[in-house]
């Protein structure tokens, strides 16, 4: 792999408040080693120019709540009848895509396939983005994804997205259980939600005691915590007891302000998620009790994060993309288009949400920027986000993975 020097008009660093302008970047063994204005940044002997001189280069998007499920719809019918491996071989397809959409890294918060694509694209064996996989989410008896529907024995199998666990003795097991797996972050849910058919985002999921169970059991081997909360009481619950972001936020309260402020937690609002079931979901045949929730909470999430903004509570972007139809992955940029028109982020705010900010939601220092040391993960753009965000979805010019330029047309890393 030979030393490259990236030319570009405009630089987005992930990190810097200000625009770089005639920059460029210095890339070797699939990592940053310079970059900033060219008269600061030295062109080594025998390096390969590479010429995006009237484009703009940004990190890599990083999309922190996925779930690569395989599938096409919300229908749990459709969880049990296909098998894993069916499903596995269609989170392949979304796992392109999200790359070749600029997503070089994607936090999946609850999936029977995450892990298992994962070490693949690690291994080199299918393109996709940096994966940081939970496996399968938690939940109690009755909660967000005990699927109702369905017959009780059903629903801790394999093939569906979660695991039921009571009780401290037995959430302590199963998380624990989950870990030995290899996980990248530990998913909870601390309240109801929008899909489940027999609460609301409101109802409170988990004691305290459970909550700091699976906090302590992830934190003992240095792996995060994230929870879906879609009500205040569960919010401010997860946040006492150690959880470390924060996915949906929709009834992100004072309280909640302050006790992310003491404890440095992190929201992940998946604002599209939201927004897409209230105005779209009756396209897609989807529950009316879906739909009506969706239409009673859009505009209560909004002011929820524009809470937490206002507040400088971290928010990191993730878009809750399933591969439905209704939500399917590579349009999930269309997250950073929402975080300016429903929360007024500035345009380099929304660009770190799904950078910089991003990265620390995972845990990861080695990505979410342009700095030197940090992974060549970076994408090419045909126009300048900062004039306008929607170029970050519509413009995609050309991605870079470790160094090396996605081929979309193949779906494969070139060498």
């Amino acid at each position: 792999m030979c030393t490259k020097v990236i030319e570009c008009h405009t630089l987005l660093d992930g990190i810097s408040d200000t625009a770089i302008d005639d920059a460029r970047l210095v890339v070797d063994d699939g990592t940053v080693q310079a970059a900033g204005p060219k008269d600061s940044v030295v062109v080594p002997a025998g390096a390969e120019i590479v010429d995006h001189s009237d484009q703009t280069i940004t990190p890599g998007f990083i999309d922190a709540h996925v779930h690569l499920n395989g599938t096409r719809s919300f229908s749990p019918f459709e969880r049990i009848s296909h098998d894993v491996p069916y499903k596995t071989a269609l989170a392949t397809t979304d796992a392109k895509r999200l790359l070749e959409a600029g997503f070089t890294a994607v936090r999946d918060v609850g999936s029977v396939a995450a892990l298992g694509l994962r070490d693949a694209i690690d291994a080199g064996e299918i393109p996709g983005p940096r994966i940081y996989a939970a496996g399968r989410a938690f939940s109690q008896t009755a909660g967000h994804v005990d699927m109702h529907s369905l017959p009780h024995e059903w629903v801790d199998e394999d093939r569906t997205l979660g695991v039921l666990a009571d009780g401290v003795p037995e959430c302590r097991k199963k998380v624990r259980q989950e870990l030995r797996r290899g996980v990248d972050v530990i998913k909870i849910m601390t309240t109801g939600g929008m899909a489940s058919e027999k609460d609301t985002p409101d109802h409170v999921h988990y004691s305290d005691e459970e909550i700091r169970t699976f906090t302590e059991e992830a934190h003992r081997l240095d792996v995060p915590v994230a929870t879906h909360a879609q009500g205040s009481g569960g919010i401010n619950a997860a946040i006492r007891n150690g959880v470390d972001t924060i996915e949906h936020a929709i009834g992100f309260d004072e309280e909640g302000v302050e006790l992310a402020t003491e404890h440095g937690a992190t929201l992940v609002p998946t604002l599209s998620a939201i927004y897409r079931l209230a105005y779209d979901g009756p396209e897609h045949d989807l529950p009316d009790y879906h739909v009506r929730k969706g239409k009673e909470y859009v505009d209560i999430h909004a002011e929820s994060i524009v809470r937490a903004y206002e507040a400088d509570v971290p928010i990191a972007l993730g878009t809750d993309c399933n591969g439905s139809y209704l939500h399917p992955h590579g349009e999930n940029a269309i997250e950073f288009e929402l975080l300016v028109s429903q929360v007024e982020m500035s345009e380099m705010d929304a660009l770190k949400a799904g950078t910089s900010v991003a990265a620390k939601a995972l845990e990861d220092d080695s990505i979410g920027s342009l700095e030197p040391g940090k992974h060549a993960d970076l994408v090419v753009l045909d126009r300048n986000p900062l004039e306008d965000i929607t170029a970050l979805r519509e413009d995609v010019a050309a991605v870079y993975k470790g160094g090396e330029r996605v081929d979309s047309s193949a779906g494969e890393i070139q060498d």
